[in-house]
């Protein structure tokens, strides 16, 4: 009885806690598909990797940060599991049940995201402008801002050149890192159900079973 009044809290939590939210795009019949979106597998999370001409426009302290990105890769979570560097059991129980906060994770991307990755799970799939333009203003809204407007950094990321920052919303057992990718590609234009693809397996999955090509 006890896990069950854990989950309906949780439920009741996932209503006003689970920012950032999907941006669904405008439908245009006949829109090519010509931006492509990469997502890939790390194991227990799952990144978005678009090309950053598409994201700079959205969020200009990007470039300032990175400069010449070819693309960028983001992911959302829990802000001390996913900054820690060591995984414990305590920071694991932490962020399911009692999440001081999120962050972004930002990477620059410098070249073809299946070079950079060579052994990870990578897939992509191709967007029309209308998903990209969606999927952007979804991105966007997992960075929390300063009284000015601008991105808080915080540490360094986790490889390469990149860069943790402040996000929204709140890390909990039914609004994972996992579940922020898939209302990514909710946003992008992609019939998923977000609430029931909580797992990086699921996620990806999905992506290779309903992956569109680009227009030639």
């Amino acid at each position: 009885m006890k896990a069950i009044g854990v989950l309906f809290m949780l439920f009741g939590l996932s209503g006003c806690t689970g920012l950032p939210h999907a941006i669904e795009p405008d439908a245009r019949a006949g829109d090519a598909r010509t931006i492509r979106l990469y997502v890939v597998g790390h194991g227990w999370h799952v990144g978005l990797m678009l090309a950053a001409d598409h994201l700079d426009p959205m969020v200009p302290q990007l470039k300032d940060r990175f400069h010449e990105a070819a693309y960028y890769e983001l992911g959302w979570g829990d802000e001390a599991f996913y900054q820690a560097q060591e995984i414990t059991t305590g920071l694991t129980l932490q962020a399911i049940f009692w999440s001081r906060g999120a962050v972004m994770h930002v990477a620059s991307i410098p070249v073809s995201p299946v070079e950079y990755f060579p052994v990870a799970d990578v897939v992509d799939t191709c967007l029309t402008n209308q998903e990209a333009e969606s999927l952007t203003r979804y991105l966007a809204s997992g960075f929390s801002r300063d009284d000015a407007g601008r991105l808080i950094e915080l540490k360094r990321g986790l490889y390469g050149d990149s860069q943790f920052y402040e996000g929204e919303g709140r890390y909990h057992l039914l609004n994972t890192s996992n579940k922020w990718a898939a209302k990514g590609l909710k946003s992008a234009g992609m019939e998923i159900w977000p609430m029931f693809n909580l797992t990086a397996d699921s996620v990806m999955a999905f992506v290779k079973e309903n992956r569109k090509d680009c227009a030639m």
